[in-house]
C-alpha cells in the first residue's frame, strides 16, 4: 500500500473494561479497522488517568483498577480516518477521539 504523506493520526481513549459484541472493545475496534484496509493500529495501556467522569484509574497497588485508560492509534488519510470513526462511534459508550495531522516520515 502507497501512502501519502500527509496522514492523519485517530486517539480513541476508552476504559480497558469497554466491550463490544462481547469482547474487548479496543480488540474490536482495532480488528474492524483491519477490516477496513486502514494503515496501521496499536493499542497501549495507561498507567494512569481519567476522563469525563473525574475519577482517576490507576495501576498502582494501593489505587488497583481494574479499568485502566487504553488508547488505540490509528493512522490513514483524513477521509478514511473519519469514514472509520462514523462506523464505529456507536460502539463507544464513553471515551473521547481526536484527529490530527500527521507528517508520515516513512511506511514500510
Amino acid at each position: 500500500m502507497e501512502f501519502e504523506k500527509n496522514g492523519c493520526l485517530l486517539r480513541i481513549f476508552i476504559g480497558e473494561n469497554d466491550r463490544a459484541h462481547g469482547r474487548p472493545l479496543y480488540e474490536w475496534l482495532v480488528e474492524e479497522a483491519k477490516r477496513q484496509d486502514l494503515a496501521g493500529a496499536t493499542v497501549m495501556r495507561g498507567m494512569m488517568g481519567f476522563g469525563r467522569k473525574s475519577k482517576i484509574h490507576s495501576s498502582r497497588i494501593l489505587r488497583l483498577s481494574s479499568d485502566l485508560p487504553v488508547i488505540i492509534e490509528i493512522v490513514d488519510t483524513r477521509d478514511r480516518l473519519e469514514r472509520y470513526l462514523e462506523s464505529v462511534e456507536g460502539e463507544i459508550g464513553e471515551g473521547l477521539a481526536t484527529l490530527e495531522k500527521a507528517d508520515v516520515k516513512f511506511y514500510r
